[in-house]
């Protein structure tokens, strides 16, 4: 198994499994429905501004790779959307609300996984989600989830999908792992030399402004 979703791909798609496990009340969802909830402003990671056209080029791509379908409602003339996630993988209701939760916000702490899994499915407590999370990361033939490496100074490790690919370290991991780094490490040793480099670009260019006063 190797979908490698974009960010648009696995925007909609976690999208769509959302509103199912949520709200299925209002699930499957319209285009203008799915692009709304693309661009929520909470619980979304990153935040993002898509039109209908981004969204629709990402749900045709998506039923290509056999993810989502496109669904016609008697007596409604607007085009419908769902997913098709439990058809490929077979997911219990807490499988899918992990990974919605990893889709829609990137690598997450067992912690946050639980809280933020609430509204789709409520885990008995922390064991039984990071009992679900090790399912998913020993499924065959293909693992869909994966721990990665904890960052020095965190007390917890976070977990990743895998349905973009390997996992690419966070922004803010990325951060906290650069400046836990022990002095005197290569890592921090060649932060400090871009410090003093761009420290003294910044003297080079006051000098120059000088010359103009």
């Amino acid at each position: 198994m190797s979908f490698d979703l974009d960010l648009v791909e696995a925007r909609v798609l976690g999208c769509l499994a959302e509103k199912d496990l949520a709200t299925p009340e209002y699930y499957p969802l319209s285009l203008n429905a799915l692009t709304n909830a693309c661009n929520q402003k909470s619980n979304r990671e990153p935040v993002v501004s898509y039109d209908e056209v981004t969204v629709r080029e990402g749900l045709c791509s998506l039923r290509d790779r056999g993810l989502t379908t496109f669904v016609s409602e008697a007596g409604s003339r607007v085009e419908k959307f769902r997913h098709r996630l439990n058809e490929r993988f077979n997911f219990t209701r807490g499988e899918l609300s992990v990974l919605t939760v990893l889709l829609l916000r990137g690598p997450q702490t067992p912690g946050e996984l639980r809280q933020r899994t609430d509204r789709m499915h409520a885990f008995e407590d922390l064991d039984a989600l990071t009992h679900t999370l090790e399912k998913l990361a020993a499924r065959n033939p293909e693992p869909v989830v994966r721990q990665l490496d904890r960052v020095p100074g965190m007390k917890e490790s976070r977990w990743a999908h895998l349905l973009s690919g390997e996992p690419v370290l966070p922004a803010m991991q990325a951060i906290e792992y650069v400046t836990a780094q022990p002095h005197g490490s290569p890592l921090q040793e060649r932060v400090d030399q871009l410090e003093a480099e761009l420290k003294s670009l910044r003297e080079e260019f006051e000098q120059f402004k000088a010359q103009f006063g």
